[in-house]
Parts: C-alpha cells; structure tokens; sequence
C-alpha cells in the first residue's frame, strides 16, 4: 500500500505530513514512526504529522516525535498544515482548538491561553511557576508554562554558551515533570527581542520550536523583560510572539513545502 506525504518545515523544524482526513491511512504504531523519522533509512523529519477528520474543525492534527511519542501541540507543525491547507482554518490537537490564517510574514497561528498553574504544567507537586526554586548546574530560578505542551524556561546571559545538549535531557527526563518537559534557555536583547534555544521532549536540540517561542516571550512579558509583542529568534529563524490582552498568544512566521513523494507503509510498519 503506497501512501502519498508532503515533507515540510518551519524554521528548519521539519515534518512529514499525512493525509488521513479520508480514513485511509492504517493503524500507526511507533515503530513506524521512528522508522519513518530516521535521517539514513527513512524519509527522515522531526515530528510526523497526521492529519485525521474532526466534526467540530477544519481537520485534527496528530503530532508524533523521532521516538514514535504522540505530544499535544507544535506550533511550527501547526503553521505548515496552515500553509498546506491554504485558507483559514480551524485545528484541533490534543493540546486544544488552534487556528490559522495566511499573513503577509507567512502563517498567523491563534495557539489559544497560557496555563500557568502548577498541574496543568504538569509538576509533580505544587510551587510557584514563575520562579521556580530549583537549579541543574547554571541553570537556576526558571519559570514553566503549557501552551498545549509543558515548557520550563531559563534566562541567562548568553544561551549560546549553556551545554543544552548535555542539560536538556537531565531536566526532560527529571522525576518532577511527569509528563517530560520542553526545555527553552533564552537570553533577553532589548524589549523586544529575544534569543533562543529548545531542548525538544523527544527530539532533542531543534532548529526551531514554535511553542517554545510562545512559552519564553509569554514568560518573558510576565517577569516584565519585554513588550507584549516580540520577536524571538531561534537557529532556524525569526517568529513573531503577541500576547492579547484576551489572553491569546498568536504566532506569526514562515512555512515551506520541500517536497512530496509517497513510500511502501509495509517497508516501514
């Protein structure tokens, strides 16, 4: 059974999208998508995306990492099904109804309100989560937040020196996120920008997170480091961060379709 994809990217955060809003597409197991996500014997991307009809949306996206785990949001993923479907739309996740439109900087994402409580990150008991107590080495005093997926926030100086690689799996993996966690160190410029680099629960380093970037600038305009709306730059690129005062956070930047192909789902199942 041959099953048609259309391989794209946000920022370089890059995805391979499936169509299944026919119902078509077979059972999708993990090993598939790991399969499927590898770089030398596969198709290779980030996160598979799979597409799936929803009676109370435009379609339901489902977001899979390189380790075959389901997550509840992307933003990035969500400006490239915005771009792929071409018209405004409304998706649903498992994180929560988010909607697109075309913009003159690429795609328009509405990724809904912040939840800053202590379960809904979720932490495994409660504390503050605007400054958190607590300290992996450098990194000390961040912050958390869900914006559809749980982010932990750290601001320093010069994020380019912090050994994230070596970090971001410790702090991922701690007994107190017992969901994982997405890990931002970020560093202030002026009021409004921002450098930044992700730790992706499940995918490691990444060029570009998009709801890493709503996360930080959100954390950011709470601690009163910058304006309501900024620029947030990561390896792969710039994104636009607004937080509404109807508490909505919008993101705005590019997508590209690299190309489309299709491939045996038994070689890969």
């Amino acid at each position: 059974m041959r099953i048609p994809f259309v391989k794209m990217h946000g920022l370089g955060n890059d995805f391979i999208v499936l169509d299944a809003r026919d119902g078509t597409l077979p059972a999708l197991e993990a090993t598939t998508v790991r399969a499927l996500a590898d770089r030398h014997q596969g198709i290779g991307c980030d996160q598979l995306i799979v597409l799936e009809p929803d009676k109370s949306a435009t379609c339901r996206m489902r977001i899979y990492n390189q380790d075959g785990g389901e997550v509840e949001a992307c933003g990035n993923a969500a400006r490239a099904v915005g771009l792929l479907l071409g018209e405004p739309a409304r998706i649903a996740t498992a994180g929560g109804l988010i909607e697109t439109r075309p913009d003159t900087a690429g795609i328009a994402v509405d990724m809904g309100e912040p939840r800053f409580e202590w379960d809904a990150i979720p932490l495994a008991y409660a504390m503050d989560t605007l400054t958190m107590p607590l300290g992996w080495e450098e990194l000390e005093q961040p912050s958390a937040v869900n914006v559809g997926n749980p982010h932990i926030i750290f601001f320093v100086e010069d994020n380019d020196v912090v050994r994230l690689d070596q970090l971001g799996p410790l702090i991922e993996h701690d007994e107190l996120f017992p969901e994982r966690i997405n890990v931002n160190v970020a560093s202030v410029e002026d009021r409004a920008t921002i450098r930044l680099r992700v730790w992706e629960r499940g995918a490691g380093l990444t060029r570009a997170c998009g709801t890493g970037a709503c996360a930080t600038a959100v954390t950011a305009m709470r601690r009163n480091l910058v304006d309501r709306e900024v620029t947030v730059h990561l390896p792969g690129g710039p994104l636009t961060i607004a937080w509404g005062e109807d508490n909505r956070i919008t993101m705005t930047g590019p997508a590209t379709e690299s190309f489309r192909g299709s491939f045996d789902w038994d070689d890969f199942a």
